[in-house]
């Protein structure tokens, strides 16, 4: 059971991390876009 919710507790750290990165490339494209346009 321990190892399971490590596990689960893992799993949810890496998505909030790509949430993250996710959310810190789109602010770059944007900024990019502005560049362009």
């Amino acid at each position: 059971m321990r190892k399971k919710v490590s596990l689960k507790a893992l799993v949810n750290k890496n998505r909030l991390e790509i949430s993250k990165d996710q959310k810190a490339l789109e602010k770059i494209e944007n900024k990019i876009e502005k560049k362009h346009s």
